[in-house]
């Protein structure tokens, strides 16, 4: 006589949020438009090495390091956000007797000192403009507008993505996984620009 047939429960397969897979591609994509960017800017720098000697002597090094520094912060905050979102604390609250901040208080700094950044680039342009370089004086002006600005728009559509995610937050009666993924979401967005940023600066800032 065989003996029964034991219940093996089917497993679980814990599928990716498509909006998590979809968010990859798109930023895979952004990573070749950055790529793009780059060609341009070193094609235009290898034909008019005299400009660029000129270009980035006008260029305040120490501010734009400042600056970087406080959009690498953001990037930290913004993360200490999304620890708080997949440990279910939206907003501040207590934790073993101590309080902490929850993912909306986070994204708010973060928002903060992204908007710290984008005005210390729109001086950073003033500035530069005095000097008499704009967009239209150079090939090596236009490397460093497209570049920097384009990197500028990508910051400003995350600082509405975090406004966007705060007000769902605020909105729903209950912090759920949709609001987590959201977090996170915008947060892959937010170190991508940072990353991009880093490189942005090295090349832009400091390469020889």
């Amino acid at each position: 006589m065989t003996s029964p047939a034991t219940y093996a429960p089917a497993l679980k397969v814990k599928r990716p949020e498509p909006v998590v897979v979809g968010t990859i591609v798109w930023l895979g994509s952004e990573v070749m438009f950055f790529a793009g960017l780059f060609a341009i800017y070193f094609t235009l720098r290898s034909t008019s090495p005299g400009l660029w000697e000129e270009g980035a002597g006008l260029l305040n090094v120490p501010f734009a390091l400042v600056n970087t520094i406080i959009l690498v912060l953001s990037s930290v905050t913004c993360q200490m956000g999304v620890f708080a979102a997949e440990n279910g604390r939206p907003f501040r609250d207590e934790v073993n007797g101590r309080k902490k901040l929850g993912m909306v208080e986070w994204y708010w700094i973060t928002f903060a000192l992204g908007a710290v950044f984008v005005s210390g680039q729109v001086w950073e342009y003033a500035q530069l403009a005095a000097e008499g370089l704009t967009i239209s004086s150079n090939s090596y002006a236009a490397a460093f507008f497209l570049t920097t600005g384009f990197h500028a728009l990508h910051v400003t559509g995350g600082l509405i993505a975090f406004l966007l995610t705060i007000g769902r937050v605020y909105a729903v009666k209950k912090f759920r996984q949709k609001e987590e993924t959201t977090a996170i979401v915008v947060s892959y967005y937010w170190h991508f620009v940072d990353v991009v940023w880093i490189a942005l600066f090295l090349v832009i800032y400091f390469l020889k």
